[in-house]
């Protein structure tokens, strides 16, 4: 059986989630970072649809779903993802999150526990974002660092523009972006507006899921993707917080764009066992 591509799954009274659901077989739910779209994992659906269902969300504010000015924080996401679970009837599921789309599953992981899941991957976040102690482990930076950014770029949807503009050239994608590509991607950025991103933003940075990340290690197989800017010390944090994690290391933090063969390549590896 075909699965159709597009549907709308209804979380809250008035507010309804994007969903692409395409191909037939195991699932595999993907979800996006902060700020971004379905759009930005086509080359996964495209090559993962091929053996298994294919769901990727845009989480409420993101993309194509319903822009509320409610429920933008990672533990309101958490909730959405498993309604959209049960909504769909999706068994046994793998979630794949990049960046803060991580947070999204360590949030339905604490709230929900592991009956309906059967792996994970985590595409380059740390459970622990932001830096409080001093100590140099994986995290963004510094609680001033992280300040400035909230307080100077997501004050208007210029500075989220120049912010996204920024984080891909700089952080992102390894090569030189063409200028219509960087255009694309800041473009699905600014589908949610400024004052939803600095929520997120905040939502996101405050978060500490290392608790869940040790527990699902744990619990059913698990893999980290990491970036190779920071790869040193993703690797020594997730040994020591997460080590039962699969590692892998490619990219910068959209490698799954820039390098689809070798990602798709990782997870199929891991899928199969």
């Amino acid at each position: 059986m075909t699965v159709s591509e597009g549907k709308y799954v209804e979380v809250d009274p008035g507010v309804e989630l994007y969903v692409q659901d395409v191909g037939s077989g195991e699932p595999i739910v993907f979800i996006p970072g902060f700020t971004f779209t379905t759009e930005v994992f086509t080359h996964q659906v495209e090559h993962f649809s091929k053996t298994n269902r294919v769901i990727v969300i845009d989480p409420r504010s993101h993309g194509r779903s319903s822009i509320t000015l409610q429920g933008n924080d990672y533990v309101t996401h958490g909730t959405d993802l498993a309604k959209v679970l049960d909504i769909l009837q999706l068994k046994n599921v793998t979630l794949a999150g990049w960046s803060f789309g991580c947070l999204t599953i360590w949030e339905y992981l604490k709230q929900h526990g592991y009956d309906n899941v059967n792996s994970l991957i985590f595409i380059d976040m740390s459970p622990k974002a932001l830096s409080t102690n001093g100590v140099e482990d994986w995290v963004e930076g510094p609680l001033d660092d992280i300040g400035a950014i909230y307080n100077t770029y997501l004050r208007d949807p210029a500075g989220q523009r120049e912010f996204i503009k920024a984080y891909t050239t700089s952080v992102m994608v390894q090569r030189d972006v063409m200028e219509e590509e960087l255009n694309w991607l800041v473009e699905q950025s600014l589908k949610t507006p400024h004052y939803i991103a600095a929520n997120l933003f905040a939502s996101g940075m405050f978060s500490d899921y290392r608790e869940q990340a040790r527990e699902a290690s744990e619990t059913v197989p698990t893999l980290t993707i990491v970036a190779n800017h920071w790869a040193d010390k993703a690797i020594a944090f997730t040994q020591k917080i997460s080590p039962q994690s699969s590692i892998e290391v490619l990219g910068g933090h959209l490698m799954f764009w820039e390098h689809s063969k070798e990602f798709n390549k990782f997870v199929n590896q891991f899928l199969e066992g």
